[in-house]
């Protein structure tokens, strides 16, 4: 029998390896409820979850009316005109605008703007205690620097990002139905926002992504109006809500556990290696959009009906015991990494070079500023947004000048076999 498991509970996103352990035991792919989504299977291995996410044939992000699998009839058209980009696209709609995103993320372009973002994080490590300690890493650091550098890729106002923040702190606060129709107002807003940009790149050019989807635009592009909305959208929004939580997540696990952040201080060029295994063990993204079976079909000895809803688990993937050895461990030498953080298939995360740039820059300028830097509350006072699908510490108060060392004490036992010094 599946245990009943609630997926925005503090223990589950304390103690993630447990919670995710219980459920596998019941099966590959099991039944059960998700917040907002409803009935559902999900899968708890790594193979299931490669299957589902490989195969588009079968596994679709579209009813066969073309509606997106988790859109509801009562939803707003400005939320379907957002939710309706390549992220929740199958093929041939999927590449069509993947094509005209895809040059500007590829390595040697995200590569160039390395010195950038170091420079960003640079500078957002020296104001992080300008207004006092002890500061909210995530609202100070974490969440401003990948909102930072997404908008400079895309070509929007520095001093807009205001607005951004507040925008992304309601997509954050989304954990149940009433909190969903306040997030309708922050979309209706967000939409308004992304097409005075983009008419106003229309009119006067401009630099960046948002200029060049205008050039695509007007050179007889495949792309209308209201996907060049959402395509801004999602770059905006994916490209910094995630990352924002691997950021916080990563020095969260540093703090707690001395040996692992002495190894990784010794040598920065081992941010890279660690960085890999921060996406694996914080997995800020836990679930995969819904998709739809389009016919009989057997996961791992599963059987599955044709119009059932899946959800790959992909934080479960990262803690299968078959593909990781000890996953319930932070092991920041591991190799291979074989983690789905950014997923597999025709939808592999666009943003992935991004986002490790960004956690590696932002760790190593944070702990070069600050080699004390510590918790400034007991970690039981440490909690995690109950939003449903993603890992996100609501706030991690750090003090610069607590180096933090009692912090493993107070954790789990599980937790306490992390701390391990080479």
């Amino acid at each position: 029998m599946t245990p009943r498991l609630d997926f925005t509970s503090e223990a589950f996103f304390r103690d993630p390896p447990k919670a995710i352990a219980a459920l596998r035991a019941s099966g590959p792919v099991v039944a059960t409820r998700f917040p907002l989504v409803g009935d559902v299977w999900i899968t708890t291995t790594h193979d299931a979850t490669a299957q589902v996410l490989k195969d588009s044939t079968v596994f679709t992000l579209r009813k066969e009316d073309g509606d997106v699998a988790g859109l509801r009839w009562w939803m707003p058209r400005y939320v379907r005109t957002i939710a309706n980009n390549m992220l929740t696209m199958d093929e041939p709609d999927h590449t069509r605008l993947r094509s005209i995103v895809d040059e500007a993320f590829r390595r040697r372009a995200i590569v160039a703007m390395e010195p950038r973002i170091r420079a960003i994080a640079d500078g957002l490590a020296d104001e992080l205690f300008a207004n006092g300690s002890p500061a909210d890493l995530v609202q100070r650091y974490a969440r401003i620097l990948p909102l930072a550098v997404i908008s400079e890729l895309l070509g929007l106002p520095p001093a807009d990002r205001p607005r951004f923040i507040a925008w992304a702190n309601s997509m954050s606060s989304l954990t149940n139905v009433v909190s969903f129709f306040r997030l309708l107002f922050a979309f209706r807003n967000m939409r308004a926002y992304l097409e005075q940009q983009l008419q106003v790149a229309r009119m006067q050019g401009g630099e960046g992504l948002i200029a060049e989807l205008i050039e695509v635009e007007r050179d007889g592009g495949q792309i209308t109006p209201d996907e060049m909305v959402s395509m801004v959208f999602l770059l905006l929004a994916a490209g910094s809500e995630t990352t924002t939580h691997l950021i916080s997540g990563s020095v969260y696990e540093l703090l707690g556990n001395p040996g692992l952040r002495d190894w990784i201080e010794q040598d920065w060029s081992r941010v890279g290696l660690a960085v890999e295994e921060f996406l694996r063990f914080v997995s800020p993204v836990q679930f995969s959009k819904p998709r739809y079976v389009r016919r009989d079909v057997e996961v791992e000895g599963v059987r599955l009906r044709k119009g059932d809803r899946v959800m790959v688990m992909l934080a479960a993937a990262n803690m299968d015991p078959a593909v990781h050895d000890r996953p319930e461990t932070l092991d920041l030498e591991r190799k291979p990494n074989r983690h789905v953080s950014f997923g597999t298939g025709i939808h592999f995360c666009l943003g992935h070079q991004l986002a490790r740039i960004e956690a590696a820059c932002a760790l190593e300028a944070l702990f070069v500023r600050w080699p004390k830097l510590g918790l400034a509350v007991d970690p039981v006072e440490i909690h995690w947004r109950r939003r449903p699908g993603l890992r996100a510490i609501a706030k991690l108060p750090v003090a610069a000048e607590a180096r933090g060392t009692d912090a493993a004490a107070a954790r789990t036992p599980v937790d306490r076999s992390l701390a391990r010094a080479d």
